[in-house]
């Protein structure tokens, strides 16, 4: 649908909340999203001049716009969660049901047998999980046996079957294991209670069958049962071994599902944290792949009601980072920024990194596989790119910060085509105040390559930018202060589109964006990225950094704290309008910024 197209259509869009819906060729669902308001959300598509790619290719293929109004932005983000999953359009992020994950189920049936299954069936019986460690299920099927008797037959213990004497008690019953409520030996009512003790057990809450087992223990020691009471106490041992080597957290926090996330290129990783009574009783992750270029929001809140739905989650309580203000009004969201919850944060965080180190390093891996040949993969790169010769040492610069704060630059180096960690560099800005992303960018290519000079060490082929033009032209002027024009090929790597610019050049250099150049650039792109993360983060824990705006004349700790939780970072504070920042900190503060960002910025 072309925009011509799209105008005609536009007036007929509500300016409604609820879910919009693009079709392709042959009538086929290729999108679903959902607004607070259909004509804006859906409008931007065709008005936006900064699209990436992805966008531009799912706008291309869009021939037919529907739309659905409902009462509230929670239904909305509900109602497309349920169409993505029936549908599953090819721009979508796939949301796939945990088929393989382990379950520990209480079956629907006379005298329920709790057992391991990857079967989820919908016959009324009680799922719990899916677990991600096959460990920690057989664990805690242990601790049941070893605490709770029940039957693990496969016997139709129906009324009137038991009634009728079919059955003889087995090895299980002279073990010790289960009391033979086959042969009438236990009525019903006495075993569902050891079902609902094995409901807490599942949920985390141990203190409360310890609890129970110590009142029990009390009254047959008061009995002079001792030898009773010596398996009870067999029981609590149990129970509390296993206790102590769970994750506990605190007691008081109760019930919480916590969420963080991570990226590495176009996938998205989800790490989950589920907080039963202040202990952890399940985590895991869950990758997205962003085929249409959605906001983190919009793939964070669909990861959580998936995960919920898979983990048969009724917690109402969310801990994650960032704000969902779409369709999350019905749940209580916690962002911490210190404390218990904030520990919690940290370590989902934590194990988001970790899986998305893991997707980067397989990515390499699979690009390695497919050309084995590596001079083959960098002569591809020199005719791409019009290189003079082939690219044996390429290195790569990135500015990176905290919310907009603490500006650094770190620079990755790859030879012959595989990462030379050793020759990894890390800066921290000297000559620059506030945040100036151009002027960190000269003064850490200014930095290397005096270095380089002064060592008396070989220069790269090809260095690569992360960012447009206004990086590129800040790293070629500290190239050309060390004399070194023309000694090797500068390019900027845009964000956004992908595009590659050199230096001079009106047109960018637009590669397929699967081609294996641009696939190899992006991974070294993405590598000096989390290179940056990481050394930013450790930095930061060490207290070493102070908060950039305070350097702004006449703002205040206040004031920079409502900027930064309003606008993100820094670099989205420098490009805000006046009007924004005055509804935000009044009209004579808005004007300071401006007036400080405008003086930063190159002419």
């Amino acid at each position: 649908m072309d925009k011509q197209s799209f105008i005609s259509l536009q007036s007929t869009l509500p300016n409604e909340p609820g879910i919009y819906k693009y079709y392709g060729s042959n009538g086929k669902l290729i999108y679903i999203g959902k607004a607070k308001q259909i004509r804006k959300r859906v409008s931007s598509y065709f008005t936006s001049k900064n699209q990436s790619l992805k966008t531009k290719e799912l706008v291309k293929q869009i021939k037919k716009i529907d739309f659905t109004i409902v009462p509230s932005e929670h239904d909305a983000l509900l109602l497309e969660n349920a169409l993505i999953k029936q549908f599953k359009p090819r721009f979508n992020i796939e949301l796939k049901d945990d088929k393989t994950y382990p379950f520990i189920v209480i079956k629907n049936e006379p005298f329920p047998r709790v057992f391991l299954t990857r079967r989820r069936i919908n016959d009324g019986s009680l799922y719990f999980g899916p677990y991600t460690s096959i460990h920690a299920v057989r664990d805690l099927l242990e601790l049941i046996k070893q605490t709770i008797p029940l039957r693990t037959c496969h016997l139709n213990l129906s009324a009137t079957a038991i009634q009728k004497k079919k059955y003889k008690v087995c090895l299980e019953y002279h073990l010790g294991n289960c009391k033979a409520p086959c042969v009438s030996n236990q009525s019903a009512e006495e075993y569902n209670e050891g079902i609902e003790q094995v409901k807490h057990l599942l949920k985390g809450n141990l203190s409360g069958i310890i609890h129970q087992y110590k009142l029990q223990q009390k009254e047959l020691i008061d009995a002079l049962a001792f030898e009773k009471a010596s398996l009870i106490q067999y029981k609590i041992n149990a129970l509390q071994q296993y206790k102590s080597k769970s994750t506990v957290v605190s007691p008081k926090l109760g019930d919480m599902d916590v969420f963080s996330f991570a990226t590495e290129d176009d996938i998205f990783v989800i790490s989950f944290l589920a907080v039963r009574n202040g202990t952890i009783v399940n985590s895991g992750t869950h990758t997205f792949k962003n085929k249409a270029d959605d906001t983190i929001e919009d793939i964070l809140s669909q990861g959580i009601l998936h995960v919920q739905s898979n983990q048969q989650s009724i917690s109402k309580t969310i801990v994650l980072p960032v704000d969902l203000a779409f369709g999350f009004d019905a749940f209580d969201l916690i962002i911490p920024k210190s404390g218990e919850k904030k520990k919690l944060l940290d370590l989902a965080q934590a194990n988001a990194l970790y899986r998305a180190g893991q997707v980067r390093k397989k990515k390499m891996l699979h690009l390695a596989d497919e050309h084995s040949d590596k001079y083959g993969l960098l002569e591809r790169t020199k005719k791409a790119l019009s290189l003079k010769n082939i690219p044996l040492h390429i290195e790569c610069f990135d500015n990176s910060n905290f919310q907009g704060q603490y500006p650094i630059s770190a620079m990755v180096c790859f030879k012959e085509g595989l990462p030379s960690k050793k020759d990894y560099r890390f800066y921290h800005v000297k000559t620059v105040k506030g945040i100036n992303d151009f002027a960190t960018m000269k003064e850490a290519v200014h930095r290397r390559y005096s270095g380089l000079i002064r060592d008396d060490a070989s220069l790269p082929q090809l260095v690569i930018i992360d960012g447009g033009k206004g990086q590129l032209n800040a790293a070629v002027e500290a190239i050309q202060s060390l004399g070194l024009e023309g000694t090797m090929t500068l390019i900027g790597l845009a964000k956004n589109v992908e595009e590659i610019f050199f230096y001079g050049d009106k047109e960018s250099l637009k590669l397929p964006y699967n081609s294996v150049v641009l696939m190899f650039i992006r991974s070294i792109r993405d590598e000096v990225h989390q290179f940056g993360i990481n050394k930013h983060r450790r930095t930061r824990s060490k207290g070493t950094f102070k908060n950039q705006l305070l350097d702004i004349e006449g703002i205040g700790p206040k004031t920079a704290d409502e900027l930064l939780i309003h606008f993100k970072s820094v670099n989205n504070i420098s490009h805000a309008t006046e009007e924004e920042l005055q509804s935000i900190i009044g009209e004579k503060k808005a004007q300071i910024v401006r007036d400080f960002f405008k003086n930063k910025r190159p002419e």
